[in-house]
């Protein structure tokens, strides 16, 4: 199956089209960015679609992060898979950002556990902690970072996400010491591809998984029904 696979939920714009059959990318590019995802995806698509040699009606499905990350990029990359989708009339699932990050360390047969930490700011993280052959140990949620220096409970840990660092450099003295530190400001673009291969679109759309609601409120005039005042 050809997947066409991205991710915009983070610090990176990245889109690639993965061959399950032969276990490789076709073509990819990833590029680092804060913001802009809006501006810069569509064009990265078109460009990772042409070097692909592959018709968006030829893809398989359409795999895309879901959350949890920001919320102006996620609603970007979901927004084109879907559209993407739609056109092609093929499915479009949603895929964790904090699966992606574990992913490619689970695949290896790790024997720590591995604690996928994302920066929710305001001291805390989207966290998800999984045993070294993936099963759940802390299921996905928000929570202060006090809880996530408390994972060294289950092992030296290997830490990954965009929070890795952070988490590390706070990490509680008498506890034992992470195995490894994986501050990645993005999850690997081909195992955003391989788990969209391995969910099922009825039970994975692509929908956000927030975690949480956003930040930003709507003035409360408008929450009322009201119109804000004008100023003279």
């Amino acid at each position: 199956m050809l997947i066409l696979a991205i991710d915009t939920a983070l610090d990176a714009c990245a889109a690639a089209v993965l061959d399950t059959e032969t276990g490789k990318l076709i073509a990819q590019e990833s590029q680092a960015m804060k913001r802009g995802h809006a501006e810069a995806l569509m064009p990265l698509i078109g460009r990772v679609m042409g070097a692909s040699g592959v018709a968006f009606k030829g893809l398989g499905r359409i795999a895309v992060t879901a959350g949890p990350g920001s919320f102006t990029g996620l609603r970007v990359g979901l927004s084109a898979a879907r559209g993407i989708a739609l056109a092609a009339n093929i499915p479009a699932v949603g895929v964790s950002t904090l699966a992606a990050y574990a992913a490619p360390i689970v695949s290896q047969n790790a024997e720590h556990p591995v604690v996928s930490a994302i920066d929710a700011r305001h001291d805390h993280v989207y966290l998800q902690v999984v045993s070294g052959n993936g099963s759940a140990l802390v299921r996905p949620r928000v929570a202060p970072i006090a809880e996530a220096l408390n994972t060294w409970q289950f092992g030296a840990p290997h830490l990954v996400g965009n929070a890795a660092g952070m988490v590390a450099e706070r990490w509680p003295e008498h506890a034992v010491a992470p195995f490894k530190v994986d501050a990645q400001p993005a999850p690997d673009i081909s195992w955003v591809g391989w788990l969209g291969a391995a969910v099922s679109p009825d039970t994975a759309p692509a929908r956000p998984f927030y975690l949480r609601a956003p930040d930003v409120k709507p003035p409360k005039a408008q929450l009322a029904g009201g119109v804000p005042p004008v100023s003279p």
